[in-house]
């Protein structure tokens, strides 16, 4: 891949992923193998006025070097350094822009429940810091053609084969395909599009969703008037960013605890560092009740089990079948782009800036409003090509999704 498409890329991620303001702190997180990007996503955040940039580096083997050989009580100890460093970021607040590179088995073999029963841990002590943040930073998140993901997404090529094709596909769905591409350009037009179904959505403001398919999806799931659709870029503090480059999805946080029926997934999952596949989650009184997975149960019940919200839902997202990364046919094994492939749900956290006047709100007061808590997020994906999603209102029916896409009266 030329040096000209990467430093295009570079600058989409911090001018409008970020969108890094001038004096601002800005905090890059990458894989050591994606040091070049990363050299070209710092110097683009200075350029465009970040005071100071950090990078902080991970590398997959020595976390899963970690993970075996430190005792349970050593992965749950958090360093003074390491608190001090979030107490700093809930300080300064910095934007930070995350790249994504590593395979979907890059902790594969990693006891499950050393690993959930750690993040318990040390998120417990790191929570206070992390709620005080929460809304109040921008963060994109990006990706980056890392060796062992190019192999499992093009298996059938050569490691240079696989890498190149990789970087091409993951340019291709932020617009930028050759150097006259204007990417920030064409990123405007479709967060105006963003807007447009969005609007459609929240003067809608339906009781429930209804989801069905043939593969036995069969789901309801309440909403709060009072918290909106948003989609493609979000406002914080007055600044409009882009935390997820690409995006097909138009999401809202339901009703925590208000959901019942059974969703199946449509692509595999990859999740702590292991792939899930085929799997099903039945929701009864608004709780996970019952999972079941050809592979990777296992994982399924230590994450719900992270924490009382692990078993709710945070996040409804609406993605059209026709739609780029879809048309695509490549099964990306990564949630950034899987979900941008397929309607998709989240179990964990939901998001309090969708709340009218959240501003305002204690956490609470944002958990009154129906907002899921939770240390964790995870996609996964429900989307096919005979999905249906029918809004209710007052005992009204209205049609949102056809055939796995937007219903042509809803849109029109």
């Amino acid at each position: 891949m030329t040096k000209t498409l990467l430093r295009k890329y570079a600058r989409l991620a911090v001018r409008t992923g970020a969108n890094v303001q001038k004096g601002q702190y800005v905090v890059v997180r990458a894989s050591v193998e994606m040091h070049e990007f990363a050299g070209m996503v710092v110097e683009e955040a200075y350029k465009a006025g970040a005071k100071e940039v950090r990078v902080d580096w991970r590398y997959s083997y020595t976390t899963k070097m970690a993970y075996r050989h430190q005792s349970l009580k050593t992965l749950c100890n958090v360093h003074d350094w390491q608190e001090a460093k979030q107490a700093f970021d809930y300080k300064t607040l910095p934007a930070y822009i995350n790249i994504i590179s590593d395979g979907p088995d890059a902790l594969k073999g990693v006891n499950g429940e050393k690993m959930q029963k750690s993040s318990v841990a040390t998120h417990k002590i790191l929570k206070k810091y992390l709620d005080e943040m929460d809304n109040n930073y921008q963060w994109t998140i990006v990706a980056a053609a890392g060796k062992d993901w190019a192999k499992k997404v093009f298996p059938g090529e050569r490691t240079s084969t696989a890498v190149e094709k990789l970087w091409k596909t993951i340019l291709s769905t932020v617009y930028i395909t050759d150097a006259n591409s204007d990417p920030e350009k064409a990123w405007a037009d479709h967060n105006a599009d963003f807007m447009d179904k969005c609007a459609r959505l929240n003067d809608a403001k339906f009781d429930y969703l209804e989801y069905k398919s043939a593969n036995g999806t069969d789901f309801r799931c309440w909403l709060n008037n009072n918290i909106l659709w948003l989609g493609g870029g979000e406002t914080t503090k007055g600044v409009y960013y882009n935390p997820n480059m690409p995006t097909e999805e138009i999401f809202t946080t339901p009703i925590a605890g208000k959901c019942e029926g059974t969703l199946v997934s449509t692509k595999p999952l990859s999740v702590r560092g292991n792939l899930v596949e085929n799997f099903t989650f039945t929701f009864e009184d608004g709780k996970v009740t019952k999972v079941t997975a050809e592979k990777g149960e296992d994982v399924l019940k230590q994450l719900i089990a992270s924490d009382e919200g692990a078993k709710m839902l945070g996040e409804l997202a609406l993605v059209p079948h026709d739609s780029p990364i879809s048309n695509s046919g490549i099964l990306f094994y990564n949630t950034l782009f899987d979900e941008n492939a397929a309607c998709h749900v989240a179990i964990g956290r939901g998001f309090g800036n969708l709340v009218v006047g959240y501003e305002d709100m204690t956490r609470e007061q944002l958990k009154e409003q129906g907002v899921n808590e939770s240390m964790i997020h995870v996609d996964f994906m429900i989307g096919c090509a005979d999905l249906s999603i029918t809004g209710w209102k007052d005992g009204k029916a209205t049609k949102i999704f056809t055939n796995g896409n937007w219903d042509e009266e809803f849109v029109k």
